[in-house]
């Protein structure tokens, strides 16, 4: 499960497109920044999901580019059994920027996907359209490409929305082993919010529509299984989502008993998010750190900010490591150089699949050695989802300073870089935006501990620290604190959410005054 929010750039405040949102995996996540590679001829890469997965399948090998571009990501190591490591997209080069949303299928689909299944996966899909795609719609037609030549592999449906400078598309990939796929083009003038990814109305001759792709069979299957009939139902569209897909995960469940399901309406969040137009910067990190769906299961947060006068090296991701609810994001631009991110912010053991299973490579002790900022910053997350209505004001407005800052900072920062390319002085120029990037993540985690010590600090002071109820069958005498530590229902979601606390969506920045005073549980 995941969540995207595409703004044109008609819709904006300063003409740039946005692309934000974030993965839910329970899994270790850390930044990766792939460089620009050529391959050998004959180069191959593995592609689809092991015998392991929810839905069994079998790896393959598919032909790599002769050319890969560089692109910044978040990348994680669990997903349904799927091969590690895994991403959902990004930002690269080109300024195509790219988010994958799961997008669930009829269940007669799932049924009827073969084992093994066989094709790339929703990562791979997302991958590949970052190393190859120069457009939003050249990443469509990558994706749709590849389907129809080696097939797809599914945990159950899923989508992507890619972004760029100009236009979006969003791209659904259904369950079945059928190769059903379509895309929308979403224009500068609109709004899309996948939660999850759907297309509604489909024409019929969409190949006759530069807006629409979708795969040769994707009208035709729909009525030989009965699904749309043209004599009774719509001639000349088919409603995709209820064609192909399931109804929204929201509707008809009430906010009150299961708030966070009840927000997975796309449809509702899209008219809030066209409350906020013009849409700012600001707006979209402050929407994507929305407690009502910025939790534990927020592996991540990211904001493209894909702008029209600016060169591609400064196009930006902006990316908090984990749930931006209590994670700063720091900016980072094309340029910066693959090493410039701290290994603090690279892979580590905490929640990586395997790392239970065999000792640590010595090879990677320098780098396990690191604080790592994921578990820093879930630390925050922890101890501040205990007392929301005393802590998440606080903590968000401390946050939102330091990112005022960078936002700040930007301008004067990129005018420098130009000015060094235009004196030809390019590994200045990349040193320059990889100095920035190094030490404003550096700094993003210093804040992060300083907040936690905080949190913990008044936590115990005032609260103590709660311990956890014992859940043992009749007979056991393992203690609660040595028990099984894994969510089993929805009621035991780690959340920062309270309704009390504010109106969502609510602007970026208006709890700064909480944390300039050192107060808690007040907004500013």
């Amino acid at each position: 499960m995941s969540i995207g929010f595409y703004v044109g750039h008609q819709l904006t405040k300063d003409g740039s497109t946005l692309l934000g949102g974030f993965g839910h995996e329970p899994s270790s996540h850390w930044i990766d920044i792939v460089p620009r590679q050529r391959h050998p001829a004959g180069s191959t890469m593995k592609v689809g999901v092991t015998e392991n997965a929810n839905i069994p399948g079998r790896l393959i090998d598919i032909p790599q580019a002769p050319y890969t571009n560089k692109y910044i990501s978040s990348t994680y190591s669990e997903f349904e059994g799927f091969p590690p490591p895994l991403t959902n997209g990004g930002l690269n080069e080109h300024g195509v920027a790219g988010r994958d949303i799961w997008s669930p299928s009829r269940p007669e689909l799932v049924d009827m996907t073969p084992t093994p299944q066989q094709g790339p996966n929703y990562s791979d899909l997302a991958r590949i359209a970052m190393e190859r795609a120069k457009t939003a719609r050249e990443a469509v037609e990558i994706i749709g490409d590849l389907i129809n030549t080696y097939g797809y592999s599914t945990y159950g449906g899923n989508s992507h929305l890619f972004a760029d400078k100009d236009e979006g598309w969003v791209v659904i990939e259904y369950a079945g082993g059928q190769g059903l796929w379509a895309a929308e083009r979403l224009g500068p003038d609109e709004v899309r919010v996948s939660y999850p990814g759907y297309i509604h109305n489909f024409p019929v001759d969409f190949k006759n529509n530069e807006n629409y792709m979708g795969s040769d069979n994707i009208v035709e299957f729909a009525r030989r299984q009965g699904w749309w009939n043209p004599a009774t139902d719509h001639p000349d569209y088919l409603n995709l989502q209820d064609v192909y897909g399931e109804p929204f995960p929201g509707e008809g469940v009430s906010k009150r008993e299961d708030h966070f399901t009840a927000m997975r309406i796309p449809t509702e969040r899209e008219a809030e998010l066209m409350s906020l137009v013009p849409v700012g910067l600001e707006d979209m990190l402050a929407l994507v750190r929305d407690p009502r769906w910025s939790n534990d299961r927020a592996g991540y947060g990211q904001v493209a900010h894909i702008r029209p006068n600016v060169p591609n090296e400064l196009q930006t991701l902006w990316l908090a490591v984990t749930g931006a609810v209590t994670t700063p994001y720091v900016p980072i631009p094309i340029a910066t150089n693959p090493y410039a991110v701290p290994p603090e912010f690279l892979q580590h053991r905490y929640m990586t699949k395997y790392s239970d299973s065999a000792f640590l490579s010595a090879n990677y002790a320098p780098q396990e050695a690191t604080r790592y900022a994921v578990r820093e910053f879930k630390r925050l997350m922890y101890f501040t989802s205990e007392h929301p209505e005393y802590f998440l004001n606080y903590v968000t407005g401390a946050i939102e300073c330091f990112e005022q800052r960078l936002i700040s900072e930007r301008k004067g920062l990129e005018e420098n870089y130009v000015r060094l390319l235009q004196n030809h002085q390019y590994d200045e120029a990349t040193q320059l935006i990889s100095a920035n990037v190094h030490q404003r993540l550096l700094e993003s985690l210093w804040l992060g501990i300083e907040l936690t010590n905080t949190v913990e600090t008044e936590t115990r002071r005032l609260f103590g620290i709660r311990m956890p109820k014992d859940t043992r069958n009749p007979g056991e005498t393992t203690p609660p604190w040595s028990q099984e530590m894994t969510a089993e229902t929805i009621d035991e979601l780690v959340t920062c959410y309270d309704p009390r606390l504010d109106i969502y969506p609510r602007p970026f920045g208006i709890y700064h005054q909480c944390c300039n005073q050192g107060t808690y549980g007040k907004k500013g």
